[in-house]
């Protein structure tokens, strides 16, 4: 251990604004938008995130004796399981019908986002296994201080979810569905990698968007304006109270993404008679293209397959971004050329019972998260060869 390694130190904050900016991004990096200080500051700022809405920011910083930030991790202590998409519903549940406290809990995840992404954020140049192992240990210590039944770390990337396992988190595996750009020039050349079924389907589903009279519209920087942003909003409580109930995201975090990630937002929308009736919002990485909420206000055939699967493949193709993720869960995705991909998450578990009751569980969903990915993956539709 050096004298600088030996220096290193944590602390636990109340709100990712007691990090400066510069620091948090410097760790953070460029390749995944959702972990940026300006995404997570809008979620905190808007009061999406919050104690009252049962997430409570408790991140971990880790600096130098100079107060150099060298690492960090986004960390929330929360009072319910909703937003999270790595579903623990039924270990709660179990766990209180025996007599226990499943909540609160410690989640180190990006707030209602089911994008794999860095979680053990590590200053480039560091020694990022000195640096992981001591947010971990802060992590660990912000488990013990609140007394929580349990500390999750949902989709991390791969090699930290191995760290997370050398440490004696359990891991489990989901997966998702995502498109990959095999170098395609066009739309059609896309289409040209399907077989012949699966390409009419498109075609036919994309004409009918025409037909209909149907216009669609990407916007994004300087392009986006608040009339965008009010009809988006409209959408998505459309979709929320339609569907789910809990409108998540708060109308102020719309105003303060454009504000602090313009350049990255982009914002699809439909229009239909001289007035917007769709919209889907999507943010750009370094690698990827990520659709994240969806709403509409005409239920319209095929517009959905259109505002979020179709023209996020067109922007990925004319910008040459390497993938499309297009959020959690979805079948129907295979059809439309977005493959299974397996996704992750670690979990420390206090309770001795409880953790071995979820290992014996993970050893069973692992086995059948595997089974259905190889099931779907006999369903590509992609050409032979």
């Amino acid at each position: 251990m050096t004298d600088r390694d030996s220096a290193l130190s944590i602390r636990i904050l109340n709100s990712i604004r007691d990090i400066p900016t510069d620091d948090w991004d410097a760790c953070a990096g460029t390749a995944c938008p959702f972990v940026s200080h300006g995404f997570l500051t809008a979620l905190e700022d808007s009061g999406s995130v919050a104690p009252a809405e049962g997430w409570m920011p408790c991140h971990v910083m880790a600096v130098e004796s100079i107060d150099r930030v060298v690492g960090c991790v986004p960390l929330y202590l929360k009072s319910h399981s909703q937003g999270e998409y790595v579903f623990d519903h039924g270990w709660a549940d179990a766990f209180e019908r025996a007599g226990g406290r499943y909540y609160p809990k410690l989640v180190s995840a990006v707030p209602f986002t089911p994008v794999t992404g860095p979680r053990l954020l590590v200053r480039p140049g560091e020694n990022r296994d000195r640096v992981r192992a001591l947010l971990i240990a802060g992590m660990l210590q912000a488990a013990e201080h609140f007394g929580v039944s349990s500390l999750h770390v949902n989709f991390p990337h791969e090699d930290e979810w191995r760290t997370l396992g050398s440490y004696g988190f359990l891991q489990r595996l989901g997966h998702q569905f995502h498109w990959h750009n095999r170098g395609y020039e066009t739309f059609d050349d896309f289409l040209a990698a399907l077989s012949s079924r699966k390409r009419k389907t498109i075609r036919k589903e994309r004409r009918s968007i025409t037909e209909a009279g149907i216009s669609m519209h990407r916007f994004t920087g300087d392009a986006l304006t608040p009339e965008h942003w009010e009809a988006f909003y409209a959408f998505y409580r459309n979709t929320t109270d339609r569907k789910w109930g809990w409108d998540y995201l708060k109308e102020p975090f719309f105003t303060m993404l454009h504000e602090r990630m313009a350049d990255r937002v982009v914002l699809v929308m439909a229009e239909w008679q001289g007035q917007w009736v769709a919209g889907a919002l999507n943010l750009a990485g370094t690698e990827a293209l990520y659709g994240r909420n969806w709403g509409c206000s005409a239920r319209l055939r095929n517009l959905h397959f259109e505002a979020c699967y179709y023209q996020a493949i067109e922007h990925a193709i004319e910008n040459r971004i390497s993938r499309v993720e297009a959020g959690a869960q979805g079948p129907h995705k295979l059809q439309r050329g977005y493959l299974p991909v397996r996704t992750c998450s670690a979990h420390w578990i206090a309770h001795d019972g409880l953790r071995r009751a979820v290992s014996e569980f993970l050893d069973h969903e692992q086995k059948a998260v595997s089974d259905e990915m190889g099931i779907l993956d006999g369903f590509t539709p992609f050409r032979k060869g």
